[in-house]
């Protein structure tokens, strides 16, 4: 039975590697310090392979007996979060990615990493292929987030060369599903959450930024596949159909059967103003491609909303 610790396991996308897992025959060690994950998204899961720690990843980790794969999944993901906690997202993706690193040097077990469609920043190719280099701001407000994720690539490649640890990368892209929580800022829980309660659509900037939007099954399964791979260097994870802002207000209109006003409001700063994966190399090396339709996904996405439980 394979042992696996899933740091931010209680979050959206960690919670539903937990669940991934355990279907797999693979003991879970969940960990999180609950800073923007839930227990919700994992009380109903009553497994006696399962175990949660309550634990702030950059602390000192110490996890008794043997673990066959680390998944660093802890970290604010959105821009309410990491402008909320500028600070703490560093610390996660500098001290968090250190002291799992370190773990899985003493473990000799198999370390993926969580990265971002972020670590591209604004782009000025299109799509973004993995040998793209980026284009961020550092000392912009998202910065925090951005040059987190790139400095834990830089230490998981150096811990891959120096110390021969087996290591993987997943660059996420927008990825959206149940548990996400209504309130986190990104778009689609905010349309859904306007939408539900009769309130204009908000549309950032003139709403031509386009975003290419994964459903959680498809995203988790990218990972599944890239964890058991023995590709070490980053892996774009996500779904190439590209939207513009308005056509995804127009796609929720459309699950909605309503004509939502919209509202424009001002560019955040350093705001992407294209997203779009090229995922030959998650095709070519693994398998892999998206397989929800948005509409599929917005309608399993909505439904979940509609008995959503803040906490």
């Amino acid at each position: 039975m394979p042992r696996t610790l899933i740091t931010g396991g209680a979050g959206f996308l960690g919670s539903h590697l937990c669940e991934l897992l355990l279907s797999k025959g693979h003991e879970v060690i969940c960990m999180d310090n609950l800073s923007t994950g839930t227990i919700g998204n994992i009380e109903h899961i009553h497994d006696e392979r399962f175990t949660f720690i309550k634990q702030d990843v950059t602390e000192y980790l110490y996890i008794k007996g043997p673990i066959d794969y680390i998944l660093h999944f802890a970290s604010p993901a959105s821009p309410v979060d990491y402008i909320r906690m500028p600070i703490q997202t560093l610390k996660v993706g500098s001290l968090g990615t250190h002291k799992a690193l370190g773990l899985a040097k003493e473990k000799q077990a198999v370390f993926l990493l969580a990265s971002t469609s972020e670590v591209y920043g604004d782009p000025l190719v299109h799509p973004q292929k993995e040998d793209y280099w980026g284009n961020v701001n550092p000392i912009g407000p998202r910065g925090v987030y951005d040059e987190a994720k790139r400095f834990a690539e830089a230490l998981t490649m150096a811990y891959h060369r120096y110390h021969g640890i087996s290591t993987r990368i997943v660059r996420i892209f927008n990825t959206y599903g149940p548990r996400m929580r209504l309130h986190d800022g990104r778009v689609v829980p905010q349309f859904v959450y306007q939408a539900l309660h009769g309130k204009p659509l908000t549309v950032y900037g003139d709403g031509k930024q386009t975003r290419s939007f994964c459903y959680v099954s498809d995203l988790i399964e990218g990972v599944f596949k890239l964890m058991v791979s023995s590709e070490s260097e980053p892996v774009n994870i996500g779904n190439p159909r590209e939207i513009t802002i308005l056509e995804f207000a127009e796609a929720i209109q459309k699950a909605f059967g309503t004509s939502c006003e919209v509202r424009f409001e001002p560019l955040p700063v350093d705001d992407p103003k294209t997203r779009q994966p090229d995922i030959t190399k998650a095709q070519t090396l693994l398998g892999w491609k998206p397989k929800v339709s948005l509409e599929e996904g917005l309608a399993k996405t909505i439904e979940w909303f509609k008995t959503y439980r803040a906490e």
